[in-house]
C-alpha cells in the first residue's frame, strides 16, 4: 500500500488506492485499505486531508497545506510554514491549536482569479452603462 501511495502522481482516495492494489491483489478489500491507512496515519507515515466536498485524500511525506481552486478543482501543495503566523495568532489569542494540512484552503487559481477580475470589471462597466441608461 505504501508503494501505491509513494507512486501516486496525485492525491489519492482510499478507493483509488484500493483499485490500484486490487489490480494485482483482488483479495484485498476496501475495509483493509481503510484500516491500513488509519494505522499508517497513527504511525505518522501517512496524512489525510479534506479537499472540498469529496472523500479524504491521502499522501506520504511532509505536512503541507493544500490550495484548491473552487472553479477547476486544481490542487496546489504549499509549505505549511506559510500558515505559521496564523497558527501562532490562534494559539495566543484563542488558545487553539491548528492542525495544519488537515484541511484545504479554497479560493481561485491564478487563471480563474484573473478571469474573475475581468468579469468584475465587465460587471462594473455593465452597471455603469445601466446607470447611464436610467438617467
Amino acid at each position: 500500500m505504501v508503494d501505491a501511495l509513494i507512486n501516486a502522481t496525485t492525491h489519492v482516495t482510499a478507493e483509488d488506492l484500493a483499485a490500484t492494489i486490487q489490480a494485482e491483489h483482488p483479495e484485498v478489500h476496501l475495509s483493509t485499505v481503510y484500516r491500513t491507512l488509519d494505522s499508517l496515519e497513527k504511525l505518522g507515515i501517512v496524512e489525510h486531508t479534506h479537499i472540498g466536498h469529496g472523500a479524504s485524500v491521502y499522501h506520504v511525506g511532509m505536512t503541507h497545506q493544500h490550495l484548491v481552486c473552487e472553479e477547476c478543482g486544481a490542487v496546489v501543495d504549499v509549505p505549511s510554514v506559510l500558515l505559521d503566523e496564523l497558527r501562532e495568532t490562534l494559539s495566543r489569542e484563542y488558545d487553539f491549536a491548528l492542525h495544519i494540512g488537515h484541511f484545504a484552503l479554497l479560493g481561485r487559481c491564478e487563471s480563474h482569479a484573473r478571469a474573475s477580475e475581468t468579469s468584475d470589471i465587465t460587471l462594473v462597466a455593465d452597471n455603469t452603462q445601466m446607470r447611464d441608461l436610467r438617467i
